[in-house]
């Protein structure tokens, strides 16, 4: 910017302030370094905007409800333990030293988070094994069990999620071991789905980013180091509870159809949008 008010208004380059100065100025006027926001869906479904306010309906209508609370779950890509480099960059008198060749990891993590979306408190569960959803349900029982106390009494459960491969309205062993968490815990779960392409407007990728900004300058070598540096963290000035499941799970796990039937017999699906609204009420004593 300096050189082209010297190139084009034919000033001398001692009336000007040097090139940081401008630079503080414009930052002071907003005009600050930036990134190129990935904030355009690539696509768009018709029902985007009734999902959209079918979303922020049930958000609403939990948020007002004292024996409700309303989480957001994800999962992020399976992270490498090992000397690997991610990019990042740390302070310090020598550089990091990573391995020049992303060799086969020994282990491996798969990294499940659920926010609590009022309060802002942030649980993550590291699991040794897949991503599946039995794992995805599985994480929830450990967090449940720290956190009911907390919000006692507490009588139904709103999920915020994506409409991810591993907990889609569709899938039968999501839908089994949900209600069989329903039934343990005598909780309503309303599982609440963003439009396709629409996933970044899940409340718990802001938490994603904030995590890879902490630790991306650092070599997650082991499983004690990688739960070290998620514990450190701080997501509205609070630190995360940090967990590892270790448990092994398999791949393409279903419910026979047959089976399946009286699974869907007890969701309540949304009239118009049957795959982005389900209600599971707990059966039994």
């Amino acid at each position: 910017m300096r050189q082209a008010w010297i190139d084009q208004k034919s000033w001398q380059d001692g009336q000007w302030p040097c090139a940081n100065t401008i630079g503080n100025i414009l930052n002071r006027l907003g005009y600050r370094v930036r990134r190129v926001h990935k904030a355009k869906p690539v696509k768009r479904v018709r029902a985007t905007e009734a999902i959209f306010d079918h979303v922020h309906q049930e958000n609403h209508a939990s948020d007002g409800r004292e024996d409700s609370l309303r989480i957001s779950i994800d999962t992020k890509a399976t992270l490498n333990v090992g000397a690997f480099s991610r990019g990042g960059t740390s302070r310090g008198s020598k550089a990091i030293q990573a391995w020049d060749h992303d060799m086969r990891p020994k282990e491996k993590l798969v990294p499940c988070g659920i926010l609590e979306v009022l309060s802002g408190l942030w649980t993550i569960i590291f699991g040794t094994s897949r991503e599946t959803s039995a794992f995805l349900v599985d994480g929830l029982q450990p967090w449940w069990n720290l956190r009911q106390d907390r919000y006692q009494p507490m009588r139904q459960l709103v999920i915020d999620l994506d409409n991810g491969p591993q907990n889609a309205s569709w899938r039968t062993q999501f839908m089994q071991r949900l209600g069989e968490f329903a039934d343990r815990n005598a909780v309503e779960i309303v599982l609440v789905y963003y439009p396709p392409y629409h996933s970044k407007y899940n409340p718990i990728e802001r938490c994603w980013g904030i995590l890879e900004e902490h630790w991306h300058g650092t070599l997650r070598e082991t499983v004690d180091t990688v739960l070290h540096w998620a514990r450190t963290m701080t997501w509205k000035a609070v630190r995360p509870l940090v967990q590892l499941l270790d448990k092994a799970y398999a791949n393409g796990v279903r419910v026979a159809k047959k089976a399946f039937q009286k699974i869907e017999e007890r969701l309540e699906r949304h009239v118009s949008l049957p795959t982005y609204g389900i209600r599971i009420q707990p059966q039994g004593g």
